[in-house]
């Protein structure tokens, strides 16, 4: 099995009602979802990697904001674009299911468990 690289997929703002605690509970069920692809002997990449930074350059006031808008949804669909696959975790979420749609739509792998990754045994 080749390396792939692997858009991580998850709720983000979904549930949460912007409370900033939840919100990074689900960052951080992405990051742990990334760590094991990564020990799986794949490059594990996170739209919030890209789009986070860059949004806080911007001077964003907020969650939702047009800056927010302008660049959070349209890192991530370039992002799937350019992987080999996509993992779908969590729960509810209409933007992780968007990317699920564009990796289909271009061809990639779409897994929806970690048990479902293949393993990269020259990792």
């Amino acid at each position: 099995m080749n390396r792939q690289m692997i858009l991580v997929a998850g709720p983000y703002r979904s549930g949460t009602n912007d409370d900033p605690a939840l919100i990074a509970r689900n960052v951080a069920a992405m990051t742990d979802a990334s760590l094991h692809l990564f020990r799986a002997g794949h490059l594990p990449v996170m739209g919030e990697w890209f789009a986070l930074p860059l949004i806080e350059h911007a001077g964003s006031s907020g969650i939702g904001d047009e800056i927010f808008n302008e660049i959070f949804h349209p890192i991530a669909r370039n992002l799937v674009a350019r992987c080999d696959a996509c993992l779908r975790i969590g729960g509810a979420s209409a933007g992780a299911d968007e990317m699920v749609s564009l990796a289909r739509q271009h061809g990639k792998a779409v897994y929806y468990s970690l048990q479902d990754v293949p393993s990269n045994d020259a990792a």
